[in-house]
C-alpha cells in the first residue's frame, strides 16, 4: 500500500486509490454503496455499507472484501472510533445504530432510535416513510459520546457508547447531512444540512447560524483539516436536484477560516463567519454533483464528484485533480462516500 490511500465509494463500485498508483482499483463491483469508513490508526482495514450486501471490510489494503455482519438494512453510515480503531459504529435505514468492539468480527445492535419522542417527525423526502442515520461522529475527546445526523429530522447524541440516547435540541438544524467535530475545539460540532451549515460550541446543546456568503444553502459535504479547527470546506448547491443529480447538477464548493469566530458576530446571518468560494482548481460547477469531502494529514483535504478526485495541500484554499483514469461510467454517478488514510 502507497503512504496515503483513498477509498472512494460510487454508486455501484468502490475505488482504492493508492496516492502514487497509476491508476484506481475497481472493488465491490455492481454493489450499492452509501457509507465509506477507515483509520489511519488501521490503515489496511476498511469498511464500506451498503444497500444490500450488509457490511463489507477489507485487512488488506482494499485488494479483497468480505461480509462482516448480519445487518440486512440499507448502511447509509460508518464510523471509526479515534480511541480504540476496533469499536466500529454503523447507522442503517430505518434509523438504527449498531457497534462493534472487535474491529467489526461481531456486531451488536444499540437501544432504539425510535424510542426517541422526536422520532415521529422524521421522514426522508424520496422514500418518506423512512428515515437514516445519516452520519456518524465520535467525540475526538470522550469515547462514550456520539453524535448522529438523522435524514431527516434529528439530530442525536449519546454519552454512554449508546446505552441511552439524548433527544434532538430545539436549536439544531432539521436536515443534517455530514457532522464534524476536531480534537482541538473541546466540545465544538459542525454540521452540513440541506437548511443550512450550523455551529455548536457545547457539545450540541445549543447551535448558531452563520451563512454570510454562503450563497448556496442545501450543504451536503463537509471537512475541517487536522491542522486547523477554525478552518470549514463545505459542499453546497441550491437543492437536492443540483446537488445529486448529474443530469441537473449544479454544485459549489466553499470555504470559511473564521470558525473560532462563530457567535461573535453583531447579527445571526453573519455570527462571526465570513465564507468565500473555494473553487481554484475545481471543475466547473455546472454538471458536477456535490463533492464528498475528506481530511487527510496536517493541512491536506480531499474532494470527490462526478469529475474525479481531487487533493487540496493549504486546507481547501486550492485544489488539484489526482492523474487517474476517469471514465464516463465514473462521470454519470454520485459519490456516496470517501475515506482517507495515510501509512
Amino acid at each position: 500500500m502507497s503512504d496515503t490511500t483513498a477509498y472512494a465509494a460510487l454508486d455501484d463500485r468502490l475505488l482504492v486509490v493508492d496516492e502514487d498508483g497509476p491508476a484506481a482499483r475497481e472493488r465491490l463491483v455492481g454493489r450499492d454503496f452509501e457509507s465509506v469508513a477507515a483509520s489511519a490508526d488501521a490503515p489496511d482495514r476498511a469498511f464500506a455499507g451498503t444497500v444490500e450486501s450488509g457490511i463489507q471490510r477489507t485487512t488488506d489494503g482494499g485488494d479483497t472484501w468480505e461480509r462482516v455482519s448480519e445487518v440486512d438494512d440499507r448502511v447509509t453510515s460508518l464510523a471509526l472510533s479515534p480511541h480504540d480503531p476496533d469499536v466500529v459504529w454503523a447507522g442503517t435505514e430505518p434509523s438504527a445504530v449498531y457497534r462493534s468492539t472487535d474491529g467489526g468480527d461481531t456486531w451488536a445492535s444499540l437501544p432504539p432510535l425510535t424510542d426517541l419522542p422526536s422520532s415521529s417527525e422524521w421522514s426522508f423526502p424520496p422514500r418518506p416513510h423512512t428515515h437514516h442515520a445519516r452520519w456518524l461522529e465520535p467525540d475526538p475527546r470522550d469515547p462514550d459520546r456520539l453524535y448522529v445526523a438523522i435524514e431527516a429530522g434529528g439530530l442525536v447524541r449519546t454519552e454512554d457508547g449508546g446505552e441511552t440516547w439524548i433527544d434532538t435540541p430545539e436549536s439544531a438544524r432539521f436536515d443534517n447531512h455530514t457532522l464534524a467535530t476536531h480534537p482541538d475545539a473541546p466540545g465544538r460540532v459542525y454540521t452540513a444540512a440541506g437548511d443550512g451549515y450550523a455551529q455548536s460550541e457545547d457539545g450540541g446543546d445549543t447551535w448558531t447560524y452563520p451563512q454570510q456568503g454562503l450563497g448556496h444553502r442545501y450543504v451536503w459535504g463537509m471537512t475541517v483539516p487536522r491542522s486547523d479547527p477554525g478552518t470549514v470546506v463545505v459542499s453546497a448547491a441550491s437543492g437536492p436536484r443540483s446537488a445529486h443529480t448529474v443530469s441537473t447538477a449544479e454544485a459549489y464548493v466553499y470555504r470559511t477560516t473564521d470558525a473560532d469566530s462563530a457567535g461573535r458576530g453583531d447579527d445571526a446571518s453573519r455570527d462571526g463567519v465570513d465564507w468565500t468560494l473555494a473553487m481554484d482548481g475545481l471543475p466547473d460547477p455546472e454538471g458536477t454533483v456535490r463533492s464528498v469531502l475528506a481530511a487527510g494529514s496536517d493541512a491536506t483535504l480531499y474532494a470527490l464528484n462526478n469529475r474525479g478526485l481531487y487533493r487540496s495541500a493549504d486546507a481547501g484554499a486550492s485544489w488539484d485533480r489526482l492523474a487517474l483514469d476517469w471514465t464516463g461510467t465514473y462521470e454519470s454517478q454520485t459519490p456516496r462516500g470517501l475515506a482517507v488514510v495515510r501509512d
